[in-house]
């Protein structure tokens, strides 16, 4: 039998007092990237944009790009911040602006579906899977395209496309395509979280099509913009025609903080601004990976709970080796336990993601690990506190 405690746990690890009652709710199900927050508030000066009241006003930006709404300093500081990282090729590429990446999968898939086609084409993801592609695929009901679940159970003779989610959400796995059908197949690789503070950076991804996210990539979930890096120019015109018909553009206020931000990231380590304080990614990837030490240590000390550790690998950005440091923790209850996210939500009052909206077991959970201090450390507190005792 599983019990919650009342007491402070007995643990060896040392966490610190908070000030959420322990009675409350915790809510851990959201990706609702705030960590950075702190970081931010130190570059507030750096980072200040101005637009006055006559600028900006027009729908156009530059109708010689593809992405006619995309400010060119926009499509700059992308470019900038993947040489920069190193994570991505965007050479001889379309870049496709979006009210952030969910719009631009929407965009992507309807830009790859045939328009001669006599019955919806499958959109297929490998569990566990982002718990909102189905529901993504399926709000339109559209005639084009229809949710078909786990790409490694796909065995139909159908042509279908393919989502790589890669560092994956909800495990922090690295991905690649799965699908093993004969069929014609097309690939969208969803690397929202391919950023040096979650994953080593071991290659310049070089897909067909690429999206990422700034929510993701800096924590400014608010500016509601991601981008796509595309080969094929008719796949970047269908897309950017999607984003024109769902919401005739993207702000080109966030664009124009997206690009400031950006620079300011950019300018860090190519002018080496910041000697005297830690760089972007470095701070993130230091706030991360404590959290997931101090994680480690509890869920070692548990016989409630289980997490995977990641392998080591050479990351290019920061010539090191180093694990990963995924935005979410991928929880497994132990036995006895056959719904983690009923159990947590009932014993432990952590509202998280249970298992089956990812495709998978309830035995799993998602939780997220970009919230704020006091979460993350009310969330190690009751953990600590479920111990495993028997009848």
């Amino acid at each position: 039998m599983v019990v919650a405690t009342n007491s402070f746990p007995s643990s060896s690890v040392t966490i610190p007092p908070t000030n959420i009652s322990p009675n409350a709710i915790l809510p851990l199900e959201r990706g609702d990237p705030i960590v950075f927050g702190e970081y931010w508030k130190k570059m507030s000066e750096t980072c200040t944009v101005v637009i006055k009241g006559w600028e900006l006003m027009s729908y156009l930006s530059d109708m010689n790009n593809v992405c006619w709404y995309m400010l060119p300093e926009t499509k700059e500081a992308i470019k900038r911040l993947h040489h920069v990282v190193g994570n991505a090729v965007t050479e001889d590429r379309y870049i496709v602006v979006g009210n952030g990446a969910t719009q631009l999968l929407q965009g992507a898939v309807f830009a790859l579906t045939p328009s001669e086609a006599s019955k919806p084409i499958n959109v297929v993801v490998a569990a566990p899977y982002y718990s909102e592609y189905q529901d993504e695929v399926d709000i339109l009901r559209s005639g084009l395209y229809q949710w078909a679940g786990d790409a490694a159970l796909y065995e139909k003779n159908e042509p279908y496309i393919e989502v790589v989610t890669s560092p994956n959400n909800p495990d922090g796995t690295m991905r690649g395509p799965v699908v093993k059908s004969e069929a014609e197949g097309k690939l969208i690789h969803d690397l929202a979280y391919y950023w040096p503070h979650y994953t080593p950076i071991t290659h310049q991804a070089d897909h067909d099509i690429m999206i990422f996210t700034f929510s993701k990539c800096t924590g400014h979930a608010g500016s509601r913009i991601g981008w796509a890096i595309v080969k094929d120019i008719e796949v970047a015109k269908k897309m950017t025609r999607y984003v024109q018909m769902s919401s005739i553009g993207v702000s080109k206020e966030s664009q124009t903080r997206v690009a400031k931000i950006m620079g300011v990231i950019c300018d860090g380590y190519q002018n080496f601004e910041s000697m005297e304080s830690e760089l972007f990614f470095e701070y993130s990837k230091r706030i991360l990976k404590k959290r997931w030490e101090k994680l480690w240590e509890v869920i070692d000390e548990s016989k409630v709970f289980s997490v995977a550790k990641y392998p080591k690998a050479f990351c290019n950005f920061t010539n090191e080796s180093s694990e990963s440091f995924p935005g979410f923790i991928w929880l497994k209850c132990e036995e006895g336990i056959e719904d983690c996210g009923s159990y947590l939500l009932e014993k432990l009052k952590i509202r998280a993601r249970g298992g089956e909206r990812f495709g998978v077991s309830p035995k799993y959970a998602r939780i997220s690990m970009i919230g704020t201090d006091d979460e993350f450390h009310e969330f190690l507190n009751r953990v600590s506190n479920a111990k495993k005792e028997c009848d």
